[in-house]
């Protein structure tokens, strides 16, 4: 299972933060809508994201909803058949939301970094350190978020604990 170290934050100045993210970013990945069709689970989340620019694919995923630079769990399963998987899963499960997203997407050494623009939501930065077997240190991780979170101005007042999924279902 893979892991991260994450924020996520409501961004309260989108094009300035862009600009920032541009000094700063050691390489631009592209510019993706993606649609998250979340299911009902017991634990955890899960997810059957379709991606423009990734394709298809389910995340499951456990994550604490909390504020501050917070562990994940996941997994990324690549899908070929995403409608019949949507589908079916609706079927089994239930769909507990849908979010649809333009993400900006950029690279700071291991970090992820997010610009999202979220239907019904607002504009909002996630920022994700990959661990793995060059980035293990989940302290040092936190570390690159921190001084990130500094760099893009980011308050604990604007850190956001849950997900969009949840965000959609409190509208």
């Amino acid at each position: 299972m893979a892991e991260n170290i994450e924020i996520k934050a409501r961004c309260l100045n989108f094009n300035a933060t862009l600009n920032k993210v541009k000094e700063i970013a050691l390489e631009y990945i592209g510019s993706d809508f993606q649609r998250d069709t979340y299911y009902r689970v017991k634990n955890g989340r899960l997810k059957l994201r379709e991606s423009q620019m990734d394709g298809a694919y389910l995340i499951p995923y456990i994550r604490p909803d909390r504020t501050n630079p917070r562990k994940s769990f996941y997994a990324k399963i690549n899908i070929d058949t995403p409608e019949e998987v949507r589908n079916l899963f609706h079927g089994i499960l239930g769909i507990h939301a849908i979010v649809s997203k333009r993400r900006e997407i950029y690279l700071y050494e291991n970090v992820r970094i997010h610009l999202d623009k979220v239907e019904h939501l607002g504009e909002f930065i996630e920022l994700e350190a990959v661990l793995d077997a060059l980035h293990s240190d989940a302290e040092t991780e936190r570390k690159k978020i921190k001084y990130l979170m500094h760099e893009f101005q980011i308050k604990k007042e604007d850190l956001i604990a849950e997900s969009y999924e949840t965000m959609i279902k409190n509208l």
